[in-house]
């Protein structure tokens, strides 16, 4: 048993013993405290590095996988990812250490409250003493001072009456002055005693303390430690299989798995020729003259001329409508087909078919004429091919000031486009931008629209500058030096998340230049006639918008907002489900990956949500069946020929960290004069703020410019739009496979007729598909429900960059 060091060193001329025993006990509560930020601090460290090592892993995927050191990168991988599982499982760890900590914090903040109470009676005690010390040392002086005036009256000589008024003088000082030492006796008793036994207390208390803060700096040391010897079992696994991976180990699998064959050419003799049995197998042919217009009236039907280097026989024909024609072609069991073969017969018995082969040349088209073809022209065309897909093509074109005015992309959500990706609803998706598509009413279930085809890019009239004409501001240090290596790759479309069919479905979510096509494949026929005990199909999607303001080119005055929604689809037969059944099955759904969620603000009407949720991880959220089945009426009475209805679930709001939190880092430079302006914005694409990076695409820049612009120059071409008083630049999708890692700068110089311009505002848009900034993900809980489709995307809400 520890010694009570409390009880014999907290006493003091003062008595504040008390005072510091019980600050003590409070700094408790904030040693709590910061040992859980501590340890939430060396969780995030050990995640990030955990998520470097996955990224790792997976570049070692995507290296070459050819030669003989190809299985070498399979070792690398699967040690990596082993190290990765290893700092998660650590992680894993943290997060329940936090938790206990915290929960620690909790009891004891509520056991210092009850000792607080319990106290409460010492400190009157200490109160009491230390008031009663002060009267009685000012009783005492006052008791000295009489005493000394007496005698120093008897000493002069005084008058009688002097000597026994001075008299009275001590004897009531005497007496106050006794009076006060009884009181300071009986206080001191009741000091002492209880005193004692607070100074106890609050050593039990710092003793309990501290064997529970160290429990749980055991249990840290011990997770690190366990996980440490993990990674030492990786380490040494990764050892042995590199030691058993010899050399000759990969030259044999390489030759196991490449090799060409084992035989070798065999030897050839040479033979006599015999003349008579050559002679007999030999019949007569007759070489005829080899022409595609006029076919010889001997040749096989089964025998199909084709020669590649006749330049005639490569040209098309066509029908009417311009759409090639394809002979057929008999094939003859007992007769060979040939890929390439002569004009030579054999026999000159058989009679061909004849068949007469018209070519019209196709109609030349102008520059701003491109061919719709309607859906029964193509259906002639193609015959009875079967097309298993839904394909839309769209295309938008605006002009250039129409361009400009586009303030933002439309962050809001897409009205009736969820359930549209999954032909299970059996509409295709339409797209709210104008275009030109043609659909079959017939078949829903599997819709054909067919758009006009997008032609190649015409190219740019404007001449190439050299980038000495705009070296007006290029002695400026960029903020972030693109690096030196570059790929020039373009970034793969972001895939759409299909959660039960592996047909992928991607899309364009630009809606203000040309759209992708998009493709999805039908699964059968719509899900919404099966009975009440069949799972019911919903589509739900994850919408982003991350508004960010740069004020030059420093980071720290970068100010960004993160905030998205959640959306569910329901088809709209699911409301005579609903409506049938008297107690639907209730939609539960977890939301993963929430600790970068800030705030989440469930739609109340609709959604439960249970506010004792300590996992910041996840959150269960549950919806009202009785308000989601009369809310789907509402709606389905208001627009009752809509295939699915679109329902806001959530709202939420992703913890941000500054510039490090932006998808693209900007910074602008301006230099004005009375003549010229020079701009120049450096942007850097920053795959760190996104958990899976992925491209950003149908970036757009505009930057104002004032003072009477005459005429503009710029790398890479921009477009200047003079009632906006705008230029624009459009970009290619940024990656980091393109050039410089996604880095670079736009420059332009303006001539001037009002100068000089003023330093403004510029914006960007963009968007990326099949992705979120803040991770988030859902998964259905319970039975009734599967998930058809997840759709996630973000995009530039209001993104500014100022100098």
């Amino acid at each position: 048993m520890i010694m009570a060091y409390f009880v014999e060193n907290f006493w003091g001329e003062k008595n504040n013993g008390f005072d510091v025993l019980y600050r003590n006990m409070k700094h408790g509560q904030l040693s709590t405290k910061e040992l859980a930020d501590f340890i939430r601090e060396r969780s995030t460290i050990e995640e990030a590095y955990s998520r470097s090592m996955i990224k790792l892993s997976r570049s070692a995927s995507n290296y070459t996988q050819l030669g003989t050191f190809g299985p070498v990168w399979d070792i690398f991988k699967t040690s990596t990812e082993k190290l990765a599982s290893c700092h998660l499982e650590l992680v894993r760890k943290l997060q329940e250490l936090i938790k206990e900590v915290q929960k620690y914090g909790d009891d004891q903040l509520k056991a210092h409250k009850k000792t607080k109470e319990e106290v409460a009676g010492t400190l009157e005690a200490v109160q009491n003493i230390q008031s009663i010390t002060q009267a009685l040392q000012k009783y005492k002086e006052m008791y000295n001072t009489k005493c000394v005036e007496q005698e120093r009256l008897k000493r002069e000589g005084a008058t009688q009456r002097e000597i026994e008024k001075v008299g009275l003088k001590v004897k009531k000082a005497t007496d106050t002055y006794k009076l006060y030492v009884e009181k300071y006796a009986a206080a001191k008793l009741d000091f002492e005693q209880k005193m004692t036994e607070t100074a106890q207390k609050f050593q039990d208390i710092e003793e309990a303390h501290l064997i529970h803060i160290k429990e749980m700096i055991e249990s840290l040391s011990y997770s690190v430690n366990e996980i440490h010897l993990q990674i030492g079992q990786v380490h040494e696994e990764f050892i042995n299989n590199m030691a058993n991976t010899t050399i000759e180990s990969l030259i044999q699998k390489f030759a196991e798995s490449k090799g060409t064959g084992k035989e070798r050419p065999g030897p050839i003799e040479f033979e006599e020729c015999d003349t008579a049995s050559a002679v007999e197998g030999v019949k007569p042919r007759k070489r005829k003259t080899f022409g595609l217009p006029v076919i010889s009236k001997k040749e096989r039907d089964t025998e199909s001329v084709e020669c590649a280097d006749t330049d005639s026989v490569n040209i098309p024909a066509v029908d009417e409508e311009g759409y090639s024609i394809r002979p057929e072609i008999i094939h003859n069991d007992t007769k060979e087909n040939h890929l390439c073969s002569s004009s030579d017969s054999d026999s000159e018995d058989d009679e061909p078919k004849k068949f007469h082969v018209e070519i019209k040349p196709i109609q030349p088209h102008n520059e701003n004429h491109y061919t719709v073809a309607s859906l029964d022209e193509l259906k002639a065309s193609v015959g009875n091919i079967i097309l298993s897909p839904a394909i839309s093509a769209q295309m938008n074109r605006s002009s250039p000031s129409e361009e400009l005015t586009r303030s933002k992309f439309p962050s809001e959500k897409l009205n009736n486009d969820l359930l549209a990706w999954d032909p299970l609803f059996g509409t295709s998706y339409e797209s709210s931008s104008s275009s030109s598509s043609v659909s079959n009413p017939a078949r829903p279930t599997t819709p054909l629209s067919v758009g006009t085809i997008v032609p190649p890019p015409r190219p740019s009239s404007r001449p190439k500058l050299s980038s000495a004409k705009l070296s007006g501001i290029n002695e400026i240090p960029r903020p972030f030096s693109p690096p030196l290596t570059s790929n020039a790759s373009a970034p793969s479309t972001a895939p759409l998340i299909r959660a039960e069919s592996s047909s992928s479905v991607s899309s364009s979510a630009s809606q203000s230049a040309a759209n992708t096509p998009t493709v999805g494949i039908s699964r059968g026929p719509s899900p919404v006639t099966l009975g009440n005990q069949d799972t019911l199909p919903i589509a739900v999607a994850f919408t982003e918008s991350v508004n960010a303001y740069f004020k030059g080119a420093d980071p720290a005055r970068c100010i960004v907002k993160i905030t998205g929604d959640m959306t569910v689809s329901f088809p709209s037969g699911i409301i005579k489900v609903f409506t049938s059944n008297p107690s639907p099955a209730v939609l539960c759904f977890r939301i993963k990956n929430a600790s970068k969620l800030e705030q989440i603000l469930p739609n109340s009407q609709l959604v439960y949500s249970d506010p004792s949720q300590t996992d910041p991880h996840a959150k269960d959220f549950w919806m009202n069946m009785q308000a989601v089945t009369a809310y789907l009426k509402k709606i389905a009475e208001q627009n009752p020929a809509a295939a699915y209805y679109n329902v806001d679930v959530l709202k939420y709001q992703v913890s941000s960290n500054g510039i490090q939190s932006t998808p693209l880092n900007l910074a602008t430079y301006w230099k004005c004069t009375s003549s010229t302006t020079d701009v120049r914005v450096d942007y850097k694409y920053n795959p760190e703020s996104m958990v899976v990076p992925s491209a950003l695409s149908s970036v757009q820049v505009v930057v104002p410019v004032d003072g009477g612009v005459t005429n503009m120059q710029s790398l890479p071409t921009a477009i200047w739009n003079a009632e906006q008083m705008k230029a624009l630049w459009k970009l290619p999708a940024i990656s980091e496979k393109s050039e410089n890692g996604g880095s670079g700068s736009l420059r332009a110089k303006f001539d001037l007729s009002e100068g000089p311009s003023k330093a403004t505002t510029l914006a960007v848009q963009f968007v990326s598909e099949g992705c979120t900034l803040s991770g988030i993900d859902l998964e259905l809980v319970g039975t009734g429900y599967r998930l058809s489709l997840i759709k996630k995307r973000f995009a530039a809400g209001r993104y500014m960059a100022d100098c």
